[in-house]
């Protein structure tokens, strides 16, 4: 299955990145490999991870550490729409 990253979480990867490089640039480097690698396992078995309905059609998510990836799925393609830290407001930040 073909993965995809929405515009909103490149950014949401490139900020989470950004914060941990404030005290550690190799940190950062492995949880972004790290969390990246977590995106392809959902690509196989997309169905295998929490529906959340009362957050928007087709989406699902993925807890990682302090974070939540959020995705909806096809046949043919995972779209990744947003990496959340779980503190967050998810129902405020989910979408713009």
């Amino acid at each position: 299955m073909r993965l995809e990253l929405s515009p909103l979480a490149e950014k949401d990867i490139e900020a989470i990145g950004d914060y941990i490089a404030r005290d550690s640039p190799g940190n950062a480097l492995r949880f972004i490999e790290a969390l990246q690698g977590q995106c392809q396992k959902i690509a196989i078995a997309p169905a295998a991870y929490v529906a959340r309905p009362e957050l928007g059609e087709g989406l699902r998510s993925c807890a990682y550490g302090r974070y939540v990836i959020f995705f909806r799925h096809t046949a043919e393609l995972v779209r990744v729409e947003r990496v959340l830290h779980s503190a967050l407001d998810i129902r405020a930040d989910l979408l713009p």
